[in-house]
């Protein structure tokens, strides 16, 4: 019988301590309507809470485990690292190897600078692309969700709109002044904002497949399209990478389209699930970042012998052939085995995915192609379902505006428990 009587007093007590009870809002599971399961420790593709359950994880810490949990090669040298010591606020070798392979696999990167999150590699990206080009003015995606950073929480995705935030207290106005954010896919909507905006716009920052507001899947034809007119505007390209970077593929989503951006942010997956943010891009632009040049950012921890132990360790096993086919093959699987089982229940939904990331976004049949078409998906009914599959031992993300993914850990028995529990689950909002 499930039972979360561990987890409930440690939220509790967390409540009394930490705003909300968690350190990321998402986390709380207020739009899924339960508490937040505690995890004890987790172990390939499973994780486990203090009261003895187990749950297959989708959420993979949001993308980052993409070999599972405690893979020994990455545990293997995280502890070699561990025994030298965690932190020496100077240059390892380690720093420059994880550089090398990025600079190998990304084709945008030229050069790159290691940091300690996202959020971190996408407001310095920023600021690099402002002290480049000598323009304010940057251009965002509604629901492209690119960190906490103030010029990014125009309408925000991720937990932004999770929680129906429409915006955040405490960030200026001339901040969201020289934020101009247009919807996805919308190719009028981006040349009325070039032909008015262009020559102030520093950059023009995208998730090349946004999966903050849920997995959404590019226009055929529509990367190419912001790329040609970015270059005739001498205004730049920045792909934020940190969860499709090393995720679709070794050459992250700029590689599977054929889309080169002028500076890439990665993060997630190049950490192997220790906190790690990267950005990069032309050696021109790069070689702007002090000591080499006068746009300043700094960091203690960057580039740690922890993460990049972990990251390396990581792309090492990427590396290996036949990796993203495997990946790949298992998500079709489950979205097609999921697609089925929903209509043959009745239940309204559509499955977005590309390479191993997915979101099922229910009350849908037409594709989701923005952030309002998202923001009509039915989050009562992705409650219910989510409350269902955690009772029936599945980790799902605790919002309709995330995606799932799948690891290496994932193997063919585990999709089939899974899509036994969605059975059961479809069957409950049928009968519900």
């Amino acid at each position: 019988m499930y039972h979360n009587t561990l987890s409930k007093k440690f939220f509790q007590r967390a409540k009394d301590l930490i705003p909300g009870g968690v350190n990321s809002p998402v986390r709380a599971c207020q739009s899924v309507g339960c508490d937040p399961i505690f995890i004890e420790k987790g172990d390939q593709c499973y994780l486990y809470d203090p009261d003895g359950n187990s749950y297959i994880d989708y959420v993979c810490s949001w993308g980052p485990m993409i070999l599972g949990h405690c893979h020994p090669h990455v545990v293997s040298a995280v502890s070699e690292a561990l025994g030298q010591g965690t932190s020496f606020g100077a240059p390892t070798w380690r720093e420059v190897t994880l550089a090398q392979k990025i600079v190998e696999h990304v084709p945008s990167i030229e050069k790159i600078r290691l940091v300690n999150s996202g959020t971190e590699a996408t407001m310095s990206a920023i600021r690099l692309a402002r002290g480049f080009t000598g323009r304010k003015k940057i251009l965002k995606f509604d629901g492209c969700y690119h960190g906490h950073a103030d010029s990014f929480l125009v309408k925000a995705g991720s937990g932004v709109a999770t929680l129906g935030i429409p915006g955040s207290p405490g960030v200026p106005e001339e901040i969201v002044a020289n934020t101009i954010s247009i919807p996805f896919n919308d190719r009028d909507a981006f040349t009325e904002a070039i032909d008015k905006e262009g020559r102030e716009l520093a950059a023009v920052i995208m998730e090349p497949v946004p999966a903050n507001m849920g997995v959404i899947l590019p226009d055929e034809g529509y990367l190419e399209f912001v790329r040609e007119k970015t270059k005739q505007e001498d205004i730049l390209l920045i792909f934020d990478e940190v969860i499709t970077g090393f995720r679709l593929g070794l050459g992250g989503a700029q590689e599977f389209f054929g889309v080169t951006p002028d500076l890439t942010c990665l993060g997630k997956i190049i950490g192997g699930g220790l906190p790690v943010g990267a950005y990069g891009g032309r050696k021109d632009i790069m070689d702007q970042i002090a000591p080499a040049g006068p746009v300043y950012q700094a960091g203690t921890l960057s580039g740690n012998p922890l993460a990049t132990a972990a990251g390396i360790a990581t792309l090492e096993v990427l590396e290996r052939p036949g990796t993203y086919e495997s990946l790949g093959e298992k998500m079709d699987y489950l979205a097609n085995g999921l697609s089925e089982i929903a209509s043959k229940h009745g239940i309204s939904c559509i499955n977005q995915r590309v390479g191993s990331m997915m979101t099922t976004f229910f009350g849908r049949k037409a594709p989701v192609r923005n952030f309002q078409d998202a923001m009509q998906a039915d989050t009562e009914m992705y409650g219910r379902f989510f409350r269902k599959m955690l009772k029936e031992g599945v980790w799902l993300a605790p919002s309709q505006f995330e995606a799932a993914f799948i690891s290496l850990a994932h193997d063919w028995e585990t999709l089939e428990f899974t899509l036994g529990a969605a059975e059961s689950a479809f069957i409950h909002l049928a009968n519900s």
